[in-house]
């Protein structure tokens, strides 16, 4: 192994991307990771990624890549629908991967990279980054210390504006089978962070709704027929006991940002923020058997990236490549995939995986089945 691991990410871009606004420039402050190979679909493409982010390699096919002898690992960091032959591919050459959220289409994708990974004894990380948010760690933390006793009830919230319309390269979002749209995106992030802080659901009664039923391609100033769903409620039981209710939905304008609450017998944790916990900074405030918040600050050992890592969207995704690499470095796999991310274990934090995505795919999968039976769903 290098001193660095070798990366290999496909889905590069110059600028406007989600691997230009996150993972690129997370790789170039990373102390643990060398950005090695670039991949897009074009050539000259390829070749600008590799010039601006300092690559050594570029490709036009992820095929090619995955096998290079030069590599170690491969980010995953294209659309939903392209995730999973790029992953399989990568796993079966050996590679770890680190893979965006969700990991596959359908569960049935997800399960079967699991299943590969874990056969092949290779270190994976999901895109869930909002088990490596400073703030919501050191909330699980203070959870787990007894701040707020036992819990009686959460409530989570995620409110994102500008359902209407989408630029032309985001409308094939509209289509729900494509597996990228508010449940599985903003509402899987957002219950995953609750279920990573408080615990597993018992079970859940669910709305899932489609309120924007046409989006406005404001490239071409056409309207198109919507499928993906916008709105998702939930109400249910925590295995500890605990009541859970939760709002995750886009919105025509002014939504309210992130916020989590979790009341207890003996005080009081509050998570806010003004986006999504896996994007940007969560401020956490708390009340200690009385009805005032105070700030929180968060200690310095729950920050993993790099120094230099810029704030926002790429800090939760240095913090992820941080863990990631450390788990290769330390053969972090054993009997399997290590199945709660994120938590401290012998002193050192592991990322979530493959297992921990394919549990939150079955978690997302009764949601849409209590909304569509109109009845409550129990788990295990």
């Amino acid at each position: 192994m290098a001193n660095k691991i070798r990366l290999g990410l496909v889905g590069a871009s110059v600028k406007g991307a989600w691997s230009s606004r996150s993972h690129l420039p997370a790789l170039q402050a990373s102390a643990d990771v060398e950005l090695t190979a670039v991949c897009t679909t074009r050539a000259d493409s390829a070749e600008a990624a590799r010039q601006a982010w300092g690559a050594k390699l570029a490709f036009d096919d992820w095929q090619k890549m995955v096998v290079s002898p030069e590599i170690d690992a491969v980010a995953v960091v294209v659309r939903v629908p392209s995730h999973y032959e790029p992953t399989k591919a990568a796993l079966a050459a050996g590679k770890h991967v680190y893979c965006e959220w969700p990991l596959g289409r359908t569960t049935a994708e997800a399960a079967e990279l699991a299943a590969l990974a874990k056969a092949k004894g290779l270190v994976t990380a999901i895109g869930l980054q909002a088990r490596v948010n400073p703030a919501i760690m050191y909330m699980r933390e203070q959870i787990a210390a007894g701040y707020v006793g036992d819990i009686l009830a959460v409530y989570v919230g995620m409110i994102r504006d500008g359902v209407l319309t989408r630029p032309s390269h985001r409308t094939w979002q509209r289509d729900a089978a494509l597996g990228a749209n508010t449940l599985t995106i903003a509402n899987g992030h957002t219950i995953d962070a609750m279920r990573f802080v408080t615990g597993d659901v018992a079970r859940l009664s669910a709305v899932v709704a489609t309120q924007a039923k046409q989006w406005l391609d404001t490239g071409t100033n056409t309207w198109l027929d919507v499928t993906a769903p916008d709105n998702i409620l939930i109400s249910g039981w925590l295995k500890n006991g605990a009541v859970v209710s939760s709002h995750v939905g886009a919105v025509p304008f002014a939504g309210s940002g992130y916020r989590m609450e979790i009341y207890g017998r003996d005080g009081t944790l509050v998570a806010s923020g003004e986006d999504s916990p896996q994007l940007g900074e969560v401020a956490l405030h708390g009340a200690k058997g009385n009805d005032t918040l105070v700030p929180m600050p968060v200690p310095e050992r729950f920050t993993s990236a790099a120094p230099g890592t810029p704030a926002g969207e790429a800090m939760n995704v240095g913090q992820m490549y941080a863990l990631f690499a450390a788990s290769i470095r330390d053969g972090a796999i054993r009997d399997g995939a290590i199945r709660d991310g994120a938590i401290r274990d012998g002193g050192d934090a592991r990322p979530p995986d493959f297992a921990t995505a394919v549990d939150l795919h079955r978690l997302i999968d009764a949601i849409k089945r209590s909304s569509d039976d109109g009845r409550e769903v129990t788990f295990d």
